[in-house]
């Protein structure tokens, strides 16, 4: 029989609530430990959910009875804290992104091919529903061969937390260093990779002491960046992200998804496709397969559309194009939060079934890179004048080609 994991949570901030009950009750996790550099915080989950306090991280890494290191820590120190933990032979879940740099990228893959360890990215898009049903349909082959389509990651500055935006020295990341919540949605609904990107970025204006040279550990002046990307399948995508930007949901979405024989496009709650006809297109409103169901239930109020604009229903509901994946979700999660279009269960669900099976995950290492190197090269276009650049690729798994 496999071996039930034992968990360590490193990094006790805002997101990491979102995760400790799911992975605690998930049936395959035997224990789970919280860790965070600001005891207090350590100490807060422990109460909260009834956890126990591993003291530091290297004391989790030398603690044999622990093999999972779940990793919310800021993003910028991705790459460092799932490297050591992957030499120190834990399995790692890891929030979004893989890493920094596109060597630390390679690196980590190099270490999941050598210690046959299990790495998981937390990507919650490909499980958010205009992602799911465009993958579906593209396979399907109702599509044809996709040519062209339009993901991004609206998130302003203004909406983040408190306790991220006090750290100023790491609040003005690159917006293509955190890519994967645009690139996600596009990659695996249509199964490809970026060969190549071209991108531009707008210098930020605020001067408010968080895109500003000298004050971010980057010298960051870009809160918003836009490219093109060229897929390995002969498409094109438009990816975004953006930190200055008046909007707030979705966040994250598919705005445009087109391939040779149809459409599909989105805006505030109603998802439409167009199927290419010999004299014209026929319009298909598939709006309750892709919305959240709580959110179809309202649709006639007066206040729907600002309701929706506001992240109404986007955050805990299922929709009826996630319910295989819901299905296999474990009876223990039934009555826990959930988050993120309610990617969060299916995630941990994810991870913690393929670790204790010891099969690849659904964001293995090898997806992981590609999701986040096109976005690490598209911040050097903007750097280069929106030169053309080519995007290295950690190919696949032999199980998973």
């Amino acid at each position: 029989m496999a071996k039930k994991l034992t968990v360590a949570v490193i990094g006790c901030g805002d997101f990491a609530k979102n995760f400790v009950p799911l992975f605690k009750e998930h049936p395959y996790v035997e224990k789970v430990y919280v860790c965070d550099l600001i005891r207090s915080r350590a100490e807060d989950y422990s109460k909260r959910f009834q956890v126990e306090i591993i003291d530091t991280f290297e004391d989790a890494l030398k603690n044999p009875e622990i093999n999972c290191i779940a990793n919310f820590t800021q993003r910028h120190l991705h790459g460092p804290i799932v490297k050591s933990a992957l030499l120190a032979g834990k399995h790692v879940y890891s929030a979004v992104p893989m890493a920094s740099t596109v060597e630390e990228c390679q690196e980590i893959v190099e270490l999941v091919k050598k210690t046959g360890l299990t790495y998981m990215m937390g990507e919650t898009c490909i499980y958010f529903p205009c992602s799911m049903f465009c993958r579906e349909r593209y396979q399907s082959g109702s599509f044809g061969r996709f040519v062209y389509g339009e993901s991004q990651y609206y998130h302003d500055i203004s909406h983040f937390p408190a306790t991220f935006l006090e750290d100023k020295t790491s609040a003005g990341v690159p917006p293509f260093f955190y890519p994967t919540h645009s690139t996600a949605m596009l990659l695996h609904a249509v199964d490809s990779y970026v060969t190549k990107v071209t991108a531009m970025g707008y210098v930020d204006q605020e001067h408010d002491g968080i895109y500003e040279k000298g004050i971010n550990q980057w010298d960051n002046v870009i809160s918003n960046g836009y490219s093109l990307m060229q897929l390995k399948n002969g498409g094109v995508g438009r990816i975004n992200e953006c930190r200055r930007i008046g909007h707030k949901a979705p966040s994250s979405c598919i705005s445009g998804f087109y391939g040779t024989k149809a459409g599909y496009q989105f805006s505030n709650a109603q998802h439409l496709v167009t199927k290419m006809l010999p004299d014209g297109v026929e319009l298909e409103e598939v709006s309750d397969y892709v919305n959240p169901e709580e959110m179809t239930k309202h649709r006639g109020e007066p206040d729907f559309k600002n309701r929706v604009a506001n992240h109404g229903w986007q955050w805990d509901d299922f929709a009826p194009v996630q319910a295989k994946e819901r299905a296999r979700l474990p009876e223990s999660y039934k009555n826990l939060p959930n988050g993120h279009m309610a990617s969060h269960q299916m995630l941990i669900d994810d991870f913690c079934t393929a670790t204790y099976f010891g099969k690849l995950p659904t964001v293995h290492a090898w997806l992981a890179a590609r999701f986040t190197i096109p976005g690490l090269v598209a911040h050097q276009s903007i750097l280069r004048d929106s030169e053309t650049l080519n995007v290295p690729d950690c190919g696949m798994p032999e199980m998973a080609d």
